[in-house]
This record gives C-alpha cells, sequence and structure tokens, in this order.
C-alpha cells in the first residue's frame, strides 16, 4: 500500500515539476546549494507560520509546499550529482531521467527505512513533519559551513533524501485525509 501511495504522491511532484520545466526550461541549473537549501527552507517555514497562525494570505497551500518541497530536494540531489551548478538548460528528456534517478534513490532509502522502522511516519503530525524537514535544512547549512565535511553524520545528499522523504509523506497523509492540505 505504501508504495502505491508513494508512487502517486511523487507522479503528482513529477508532472508539475515537468510542466514547470517546460515553461521555465531548468533555470535552477544555476542554483548552488546553499540556495537549494535556503528554497527548501523557505517553503518548510512557510507551511510552520500556516500551521502555527492557522491562517494564510497567499493562494498556495500546505500540499503545494510539500510538492515543492519534494521537487526541489531532488532538485538538490541532481545538483549535487552533477556537481557544477552552470547557467545551463538541459533537454526535458534528460532533465525527466534525472528526475527518475533521483527519486528511484530517494525511494529506494524510504523502502529500507520503512523496514526498519515500521512505518512509524503515519503516526506524526503534519508539525512534525515541518519541523523535521527544518532540522535536516538546518543540518545541511552546518555541513555547508564546515565546508562539506562531516565527522560521523551523514551529509546532504543524505539530508536532501529525508526531507524528500518526510514531505512525501505528509502528501500521502494529506490524499489520506489524516492531515490538512
Amino acid at each position: 500500500m505504501t508504495n502505491e501511495q508513494y508512487d502517486k504522491a511523487l507522479e503528482l511532484c513529477r508532472e508539475l515539476f515537468l510542466k514547470k520545466a517546460k515553461d521555465y526550461g531548468t533555470s535552477w541549473r544555476v542554483l548552488r546549494t546553499i540556495s537549494v537549501t535556503d528554497q527548501l527552507f523557505i517553503k518548510a517555514l512557510r507551511i510552520r507560520t500556516i500551521q502555527e497562525k492557522k491562517t494564510q494570505k497567499v493562494g498556495d497551500d500546505i500540499k503545494s509546499e510539500f510538492i515543492g518541497i519534494v521537487n526541489y530536494g531532488i532538485i538538490g540531489l541532481i545538483q549535487l550529482a552533477l556537481n557544477n551548478p552552470a547557467v545551463e538548460d538541459l533537454a526535458l528528456e534528460e532533465t525527466e531521467k534525472l528526475y527518475r534517478e533521483q527519486a528511484a534513490f530517494a525511494k529506494s532509502v524510504m523502502i529500507d527505512k520503512n523496514h526498519d522502522y515500521g512505518e512509524a511516519w503515519r503516526e506524526m503530525s503534519q508539525e512534525s513533519f515541518a519541523d523535521m524537514i527544518l532540522v535536516k535544512l538546518l543540518r545541511v547549512r552546518q555541513i555547508l559551513a564546515n565546508e562539506g565535511r562531516t565527522i560521523i553524520s551523514e551529509g546532504i545528499d543524505a539530508n536532501y533524501v529525508d526531507i524528500v522523504n518526510y514531505a512525501l509523506f505528509a502528501l500521502i497523509l494529506i490524499a489520506e485525509g489524516k492531515h490538512a492540505g
């Protein structure tokens, strides 16, 4: 059940990503890791603010922000894999291939962690997803401040994967009606 729900939520994100790629090209290729991290931070902080204020003034809802987090997280993974932020436009076919590769990697991590954690995420609050995403982003900022080096901890890519998966879990629970969207 989780695999199908995960795939459905991911497909929603991928479709939007590809439509935006058709509209804007791959303008995101210019983003460095800190810029991707900041975009993710803005989206996660907006979710938290909406949760706390219980109101919003801009049209994009919490569900839209989680979709954005998935897509920026995958952008971050693509950028790390390509290892050269550049002013360049990738072909749509190449962009979709890179997206699918990083999404498949995130799903494989999810499957392994679900095995070990017993789908504990199904009992988490939407607030916890937003908070955990913010924690992961603060960790990425610290890793960047350490010039990309860690002593014992996971790297930037592992944090991006967790961010993508937390956002997809939130989307699954929104689709199930367990969380507000």
